[in-house]
């Protein structure tokens, strides 16, 4: 059985964002019983077992394995994934009334809020550790503690925002992970019931979530976004005791006057210009500039500020040595490159002793440009503006498209490097497809520079039309 999805960079990246303590579980039913013996090291139980054990024994002992009907000790777990009909003394309240609830009357009202997959759709179950690529999930469940769980959520609802509404029918809570997020479609987070805890060896800070498999990229992109912007796991406490207002980021703090002194009065128009590398955001911003729009560069900006004699510089210095210097003393840009490339927290270093300094000077070049026009249109290139999340400083974001394999056609002519050393420059960055979501305006730049300027004109009479409203 072929996986048409490679799992494994996505499970890493999960595991190492989440710090997760065991696997996370790939879920599938099998509407042939045959397919089991097409997935590879697949264990069959010797013993009659419960659905808890299983997957103990999937997300701790790192096992593949796979059930039937007959392979469960009891009924009340193969009826809820589809696998068994429920039993009459299940269905008649009996049962749940013999421990959980006090009367057969609330046993039936238990079994009925229980959801179930169809009977008779399946006819068996496979999990593996979804690392290992056993084969496409369904679903996907992953264990952690409520802290863990919150970060999950937040990644999730950073795209699209609804609101979570989770279930929990008490016993047989796997029915409220799996059942119930096959059924709707969307993430059902739980708590491991007492079986599962008892018999399945879910310990006492663990939650229990069943995703989509089409969520796991969702919910990874939303964890690294959320990363970039500071909210990471574990969770530092900050004090019950202590002044919390230094803790909050800094934009809390300046965020109304901050977007008061870059939007001005709403008469200036301030337009972000990203895109990815080599989609041709120079060029679109050479038609603007053309047009009459106002230009502010960030990459101008940033070496601006790291100058010789400029304070970022010696904070650069002071942390990183002396190595990252040229011989004349000015920042060997590449030097610096290689040490945060691939490192979040040394990046994450550099940018606090850079992003002031930028921010400052970019609030100065604006103020010169409104006090010659209080009504400019002004673009502003930020070629990192979403990664950065500075998407609240601008009226309105345009982003430059052209597609990853144009891109990486346009950086191997244009640098002189192989496919595969673009493809791992334009993979280090956000997706150029990602950045879309973000943009109110879009010029697709993989025509002749023809079309492209058609839909730069175009763009103009737009954001001349939004000032003037």
């Amino acid at each position: 059985m072929g996986t048409e999805q490679n799992w494994a960079p996505l499970v890493k990246r999960l595991e190492q964002l989440m710090r997760l303590k065991s696997f996370p579980v790939a879920f599938k039913m099998l509407p042939d019983r045959a397919a089991l013996d097409e997935i590879p090291f697949l264990r069959r139980v010797s013993n009659k077992a419960t659905l808890c054990q299983l997957l103990n024994q999937v997300r701790n002992f790192d096992w593949t394995v796979g059930a039937e009907q007959d392979d469960f000790l009891f009924a009340t777990c193969p009826s809820i994934i589809g696998l068994a009909d429920v039993p009459a003394s299940h269905s008649d309240g009996t049962f749940r009334s013999i421990v959980w609830v006090k009367t057969r009357a609330d046993g039936r009202k238990f079994e009925d809020a229980i959801p179930r997959l169809p009977r008779g759709k399946y006819e068996a179950v496979a999990m593996a550790p979804l690392v290992y690529n056993p084969f496409d999930p369904d679903i996907i469940l992953i264990y952690a503690n409520p802290a863990q769980m919150m970060l999950l959520i937040n990644a999730l609802q950073l795209e699209s925002y609804e609101v979570m509404q989770f279930h929990c029918v008490g016993e047989s809570s796997c029915s409220d992970a799996i059942a119930r997020c096959y059924l709707d479609g969307k993430p059902s987070l739980t708590i491991p019931c007492y079986g599962e805890r008892r018999y399945g060896h879910a310990q006492d800070d663990e939650l229990v979530m069943a995703l989509p498999a089409a969520s796991l990229a969702t919910a990874l992109r939303g964890m690294e976004t959320l990363y970039r912007r500071g909210v990471r796991y574990p969770i530092s406490f900050a004090g019950a005791e202590t002044d919390m207002g230094p803790m909050f980021p800094e934009a809390y703090h300046r965020f109304e006057d901050l977007v008061s002194k870059i939007r001005g009065n709403g008469q200036r128009l301030i337009l972000g210009v990203t895109g990815g590398i080599a989609t041709g955001k120079s060029a679109v911003s050479e038609m603007l500039s053309g047009l009459g729009a106002a230009h502010i560069d960030f990459d101008v900006l940033s070496r601006r500020v790291v100058a010789p004699g400029q304070p970022a510089l010696a904070q650069i210095v002071e942390y990183f040595g002396k190595q990252v210097l040229a011989e004349d003393g000015s920042l060997d840009r590449k030097k610096m490159s290689a040490i945060v490339f691939q490192d979040f927290e040394k990046r994450k270093k550099l940018e606090s002793f850079t992003h002031p300094a930028i921010l400052e000077e970019f609030i100065r070049q604006i103020d010169i440009i409104a006090a010659k026009d209080p009504k400019a249109i002004i673009q502003v290139s930020v070629p990192l503006l979403i990664e950065v999340n500075m998407q609240h400083m601008f009226d309105k974001i345009l982003v430059v498209y052209a597609g990853p394999q144009l891109q990486i056609e346009r950086l191997c002519a244009r640098d002189g490097i192989s496919r595969e050393e673009a493809a791992n420059i334009i993979n280090s960055q956000l997706p150029i497809d990602e950045k879309l979501d973000y943009a109110d305006y879009v010029i697709r730049n993989e025509g002749d520079l023809t079309d492209t300027r058609r839909q730069v004109e175009r763009l103009w009479a737009e954001l001349k039309q939004h000032r003037s409203d």
